[in-house]
């Protein structure tokens, strides 16, 4: 079963690769767009077939190691 978690940082945290993107934008002539906040997504082949057990399962690895909880924030897709 496929999982695909998505992870971005908080709001409030400071997000210095958005700023970058952002200003890059901004350059290109993309003047409209007002913030822009950079994030990650990881896929995930698990063995597990149940769907509600692989989403507990992807989101324990999230909270283990994928994402940082203090400063990021994410959310699991079963695919």
């Amino acid at each position: 079963m496929k999982a695909r978690v998505y992870v971005m940082p908080k709001a409030g945290v400071l997000d210095p690769q958005g700023k970058a993107i952002g200003h890059a934008l901004e350059g290109l002539g993309f003047g409209g767009v007002h913030d822009v906040r950079a994030g990650k997504v990881i896929e995930l082949d698990l063995a597990e077939t149940d769907p509600a057990k692989a989403k507990q399962i992807a989101e324990d690895m999230a909270r283990k190691l994928l994402a940082n909880t203090v400063i990021e924030s994410f959310r699991v897709e079963i695919v």
